[in-house]
C-alpha cells in the first residue's frame, strides 16, 4: 500500500476531523434578581474555568429558570411586578440569548420548569399559594394564558412531572406536604392522585426535590429544618413513600436556624448535593442507585447564602451562587468521592440565586 506523505497525511486527519462533531460547548446561566440580568458564561472543560460569554438585561426581578428539553430555549420567572415570564431562544453555536416575549404569569412564580415534552411550562407560587400550567407555543415562547391554576396549601415552592410525563408533583413549604397529581400531556391539565399528597414532617418546610435517573427514588430537601427526605417512587401509580431522612446542616454547627434551599444529583445518579444557606455549605451524599439510601460524603464551605447551584451535564462539575457575595464559584467533583474542589471564583450580577448548565444542542 502506498504510504501517505506529510501533505497526504495532513490532508487525510483533515478530512477525518471534519466528518467528527465538534465537542459541544457547555453554558452556565446564572439570573441576577437585584441587577436585573442573566449572566452567560461557558464552562470550559479543558481550562476548568467559566468565562463570560455575554450579560441580558431583563424586566423583571429574574429569579427562577427552566430550559426546554430540546435545550433551545431559556425561560425567566420575573417575580416584580408585573409578574411575568420572559421566553429566550438559546443561540446554538454560542449559548447567547434572543429575548421572544414576555408574558403575564398567574402570580409571584418561584420556581418553574416545563414538563417533559416541552409543551407546558410549569409553575409554583410561593405568596400566591398555587400552582400554575401555561402552555408553550410551536415557535417556543410560553403564552400569557394558562390552561389551568391550582389553589395549593400556604407556600408552593417547586413543581415538577416524572419521566413519564404522567405525574406531577409540587412542594407546599407551608403546608408541610409533597402534592401528588396525575398529570395530561396532552391538555395540561392535573387532576388530584389518591392519595393526593405525602406529608413530611411537621414543621420541616418542603422546598426543592429531584428524581435520582432511574426513576425509582425522589430526594426532597425541607427548608426549615435542614433535612433530606428519601422517598421510593412507584412509577405505574405515581406515588411516593418516604423511606429515610437526612440531616444536610454540618456536624456540630450552631450558628442559627437551617435555611434548607437547592437540591441536586449528578447525572448518572452516583452523588447528590444539598445547599444551607445559615452555615453557607454545600452537602454532598454518595447514592446506592439499587437502594437509593444515601450516605454523607461531606460538608463543603461554598457562597455566602447559595440559595442556587447545579451540576454540569457531564457530572464533573459543579456551579455555587452567593445571593449575598454576588459571585459564583466552580467546583471540579471527585468521581470517586464526590467531594467538590474548588476551581474558580467569578464576580457576577446583584444577588445571583438560581443557576442552569446545559450542552448546547
Amino acid at each position: 500500500m502506498r504510504e501517505l506523505g506529510n501533505t497526504g497525511a495532513a490532508a487525510l486527519l483533515a478530512v477525518i476531523m471534519g466528518a467528527m462533531p465538534a465537542a459541544a460547548k457547555t453554558i452556565v446561566y446564572v439570573s441576577n434578581a437585584d441587577s436585573r440580568e442573566i449572566s452567560v458564561l461557558e464552562l470550559d472543560a479543558s481550562s476548568r474555568q467559566l468565562k463570560p460569554v455575554e450579560t441580558v438585561a431583563v424586566s423583571g426581578t429574574a429569579m427562577p429558570m427552566a430550559i426546554s428539553p430540546d435545550r433551545r430555549h431559556l425561560y425567566v420567572s420575573l417575580r416584580s411586578q408585573p409578574f411575568s415570564v420572559s421566553s429566550f431562544a438559546i443561540d446554538p453555536q454560542s449559548g447567547k440569548l434572543d429575548l421572544l416575549s414576555t408574558v403575564p404569569l398567574p402570580d409571584n412564580m418561584a420556581y418553574v420548569a416545563t414538563d417533559r415534552t416541552g409543551r407546558f411550562l410549569l409553575s409554583a407560587s410561593y405568596t400566591g399559594h398555587k400552582i400554575a400550567i401555561n402552555p408553550i407555543g410551536p415557535q417556543g415562547f410560553v403564552q400569557g394564558e394558562p390552561v389551568q391554576v391550582v389553589e395549593t396549601r400556604k407556600h408552593a415552592h417547586a413543581i415538577l412531572t416524572d419521566r413519564s410525563n404522567r405525574h406531577l408533583f409540587a412542594t407546599n413549604l407551608g403546608g408541610d406536604v409533597l402534592l401528588q397529581f396525575r398529570f395530561d400531556a396532552a391538555t395540561g391539565k392535573v387532576a388530584a392522585n389518591e392519595p393526593a399528597f405525602v406529608e413530611t414532617k411537621q414543621g420541616a418546610g418542603p422546598r426543592h426535590f429531584v428524581f435520582h435517573p432511574n426513576e425509582r427514588f425522589l430526594y426532597l430537601v425541607n427548608e426549615l429544618d435542614g433535612t433530606l427526605d428519601s422517598h421510593r417512587f412507584d412509577p405505574a401509580r405515581g406515588l411516593l413513600s418516604k423511606f429515610a431522612s437526612a440531616s444536610i446542616v454540618p456536624p456540630g454547627f450552631s450558628g442559627g436556624a437551617p435555611a434548607a434551599a437547592e437540591i441536586r444529583i449528578t447525572p448518572d445518579g452516583r452523588f447528590l448535593y444539598a445547599s444551607e444557606r445559615t452555615s453557607n455549605t454545600i452537602a454532598a451524599f454518595k447514592v446506592d442507585g439499587e437502594t437509593g439510601t444515601l450516605t454523607p460524603a461531606g460538608n463543603f464551605a461554598t457562597e455566602m447564602q447559595p440559595r442556587g447551584f447545579n451540576v454540569d451535564p457531564r457530572g464533573r462539575f459543579l456551579v455555587a451562587a452567593g445571593q449575598k457575595s454576588n459571585s459564583a464559584t466552580l467546583y471540579g467533583i471527585d468521581p470517586e468521592t464526590g467531594a467538590l474542589k474548588e476551581l474558580q471564583k467569578i464576580a457576577l450580577g446583584k444577588n445571583p440565586n438560581w443557576v442552569e448548565i446545559i450542552d448546547l444542542p
